[in-house]
């Protein structure tokens, strides 16, 4: 299985131009380190857009699914350093999806990243799966190295910013996650989703997203 884990956090967010250089801050000296640190979180990614929206990605694989509803993450979640909360506080249009890994095709992780967001329908989430798993093959996709399908839990999958009571549609979306070497191979591999009217109904959003830079376990000192 190429992706680590079975178990992923997305989240992506947008960010105003005045704040945006102590946001990357903050991320690149604190904020993965900190996560990937979990007891169980196993690496930790960032992105940005070279055509989608929100402009920020970040993708953080876990041993299990479990881990991320775990005494010790949500232990995190409640104690934000203030540097976190500041900027957390700054989000625009945030997305968090905690997800199951439920499809994981291909070796390896790419130096772009196709992402697209589906809105399974009531009852037909086998069939659908079932639809993408056969979609989901880089073998013969030239520069494509690996291709997912990640499940959010509904349950779960709230930003953080926002009302905790209130309704949020999307929170059961699926995402498909396609590793590339260059944000130029990806169209071709969307286009088998973006462009088959047996999928267009249910797509919400796509995006391609360039690589900022990756953090795993073995990176953090013991």
């Amino acid at each position: 299985m190429p992706m680590a884990g079975k178990g992923m956090l997305l989240t992506s967010m947008n960010i105003g131009a005045s704040d945006e250089a102590e946001f990357n801050r903050w991320y690149d000296r604190e904020h993965l380190e900190e996560r990937v640190a979990i007891p169980g979180v196993l690496e930790a990614r960032r992105y940005v857009a070279h055509e989608g929206n929100p402009k920020y990605l970040s993708l953080y694989s876990t041993e299990t699914f479990e881990v991320l509803d775990s005494p010790a993450y949500r232990t995190a979640l409640a104690n934000q350093t203030a540097w976190s909360k500041a900027n957390i506080a700054r989000f625009q249009n945030m997305i968090r999806a905690v997800a199951r890994i439920t499809i994981s095709r291909g070796t390896g992780r790419g130096a772009a990243l196709g992402i697209i967001r589906l809105r399974p329908p009531g009852g037909g989430e086998d069939k659908l799966r079932a639809a993408l798993h056969e979609q989901l093959d880089p073998a013969s996709l030239d520069g494509i190295i690996s291709m997912h399908l990640i499940e959010s839990d509904p349950a779960l999958s709230k930003p953080i910013t926002d009302n905790p009571a209130a309704a949020d549609p999307g929170a059961g979306d699926w995402f498909v996650l396609i590793d590339a070497t260059d944000v130029g191979a990806v169209p071709a591999a969307s286009a088998r989703l973006t462009n088959n009217a047996a999928f267009k109904p249910l797509l919400i959003t796509s995006g391609v997203y360039r690589l900022m830079w990756d953090i795993a376990k073995s990176d953090i000192a013991s």
